[in-house]
């Protein structure tokens, strides 16, 4: 155990306790200059004296772990990341070791001010209807999956370590697919078959005959995917309920539904990319998602789709927010390991690179972006193209984005070229425009919700601030 100083924490549980420096030395069998040293962050905790707190105050040796601290720091970081002055890592340390309240109370607050431009979104979608009895937005299933997922940082560790144990396993084996396609039939019965041609949908379970059936045009990255995911549902069912068991899942059986495939596909990922051997090769090759996705035999968009979920405590990969979109500014998917201002309303910036790729299909676009609250983001994003063999078979296309906080771009191959440090060269982007504040945007197609209201003094009524007077405003 290396030198820990815990002297604040230390004096802070004897105040709660109301106990003098005399009684709690006589408590640990210590002298009172010694506990006076402790408490004076003059000598370091040592396991011993840790465990004789543990016992005469009754507090869980987790109190002092290394692990909760690390927790704090980035959350803080994340907090602070756009403070008007940089705090040093140092800094950041030293409050969250000798003042854990005070860290968890400044990272409290910055959840506060993330949920109340979630809820200025809400109101933007309100009054973006002219009807005055329209009720207060809802969650729709997906929605409430979405915000459990950000809540975990998009990364669970009891499911992932499991899932890099099965490829562990797969790798000592015959490989892959055919380790997954014995572990269902051994341990659970099931046998695999695919379907000729088209397929309604990727992969279909029949539990009256136990028979697994995936479509046709998966390629053996999509099959290893699929037969995972259903080995999760099967044997991880019980871990991913233990999840689950709050709310609203409690209560709302399509959000449940929803979640289970959600963590089963999280498994699935984990398994095909497992997390050290993939967060190595995405260190050495500085994150190039076109070099990882032919390393590992995957798409484009599983890549992107794994890099943002390489939270592991102590060994984090770079915390990435991933989006995919079409061409109408539908958000089917969105991911983020962090904070970022994803637009619960749809109608996200047209100055997006996300929508610039389109115009360039199948190159990748990086863009530095500057958010009006004066973060600034690394972008890069491509299309992805779906289609089903045949003549005249629709086609989908979407363009996936991945992005990170400024100061990570250094790993990223995607900063070849750029001037980090020139932060007024990035593109100004928003929200959408009914969130955004920004007055000088050519490409405004809403006002901001903060200036679209005004007062009708002859009426006594709100009214939309483009039909007022502007006399009156």
């Amino acid at each position: 155990m290396k030198k820990v100083f815990m002297g604040v924490k230390l004096r802070r549980l004897r105040a709660e306790r109301g106990l003098s420096q005399i009684a709690l030395a006589q408590a640990l069998g210590l002298s009172p200059s010694y506990l006076n040293q402790l408490e004076q962050n003059q000598r370091p905790l040592t396991v011993s004296v840790l465990l004789k707190i543990s016992r005469a105050l009754g507090v869980d040796v987790q109190h002092f772990s290394e692990d909760e601290e690390a927790r704090l720091v980035a959350a803080m970081q994340e907090a602070l990341a756009d403070a008007p002055e940089p705090v040093t890592l140092p800094e950041l340390k030293e409050t969250a070791t000798q003042m854990p309240a005070l860290a968890r109370a400044l990272v409290q607050l910055h959840r506060r001010h993330a949920d109340t431009l979630a809820r200025l979104e809400a109101m933007a979608l309100k009054l973006g209807d002219d009807r005055a009895d329209l009720p207060a937005p809802t969650l729709m299933p997906f929605e409430a999956v979405r915000d459990f997922f950000f809540s975990h940082q998009n990364y669970f560790d009891a499911l992932d370590r499991a899932a890099e144990g099965w490829a562990a396993q797969a790798r000592a084996g015959a490989g892959l697919l055919p380790w997954l396609t014995e572990r269902l039939r051994s341990a659970h019965g099931v046998g695999v078959r695919h379907s000729a041609g088209s397929h309604d949908g990727k992969r279909s379970f029949d539990t009256a005959t136990r028979t697994l059936t995936l479509s046709g045009e998966l390629d053996e990255g999509q099959q290893a995917f699929q037969l995972a995911t259903q080995l999760a549902l099967l044997e991880m069912g019980q871990a991913i309920d233990a999840l689950i068991n709050v709310p609203p899942f409690d209560t709302d059986a399509p959000s449940r539904h929803l979640a289970r495939i959600g963590l089963a596909n999280y498994v699935a990922g984990a398994l095909v990319l497992p997390y050290g051997e993939f967060l190595q090769a995405a260190e050495q090759w500085r994150y190039d998602i076109e070099l990882l996705a032919q390393r590992f035999g995957v798409g484009y968009e599983t890549v992107c789709h794994r890099l943002s979920t390489l939270q592991r405590p102590g060994a984090p990969g770079v915390p990435f927010f991933f989006v995919r979109v079409d061409r109408a500014g539908n958000i089917s998917k969105r991911q983020s390991a962090t904070h970022f201002h994803f637009s619960r309303v749809g109608g996200t910036c047209p100055l997006w690179n996300v929508y610039e790729a389109f115009s360039q299909p199948g190159r990748i676009v990086p863009q530095m972006a500057r958010m009006p609250d004066g973060r600034t983001y690394l972008w890069v994003a491509r299309t992805v193209s779906q289609r089903r063999p045949g003549y005249g078979a629709p086609g989908k296309t979407f363009s996936v984005g991945l992005g990170c906080d400024l100061r990570h771009a250094p790993r990223l191959v995607y900063s070849k070229g750029l001037d980090l440090r020139d932060t007024e060269a990035a593109t100004p982007i928003g929200m959408g425009c009914k969130v955004c504040e920004r007055t000088d945007c050519r490409q405004r197609a809403f006002p901001f919700i903060g200036r679209a209201l005004a007062v009708d003094e002859n009426q006594s009524r709100f009214v939309p601030y483009a039909f007022a007077d502007p006399a009156k405003v």
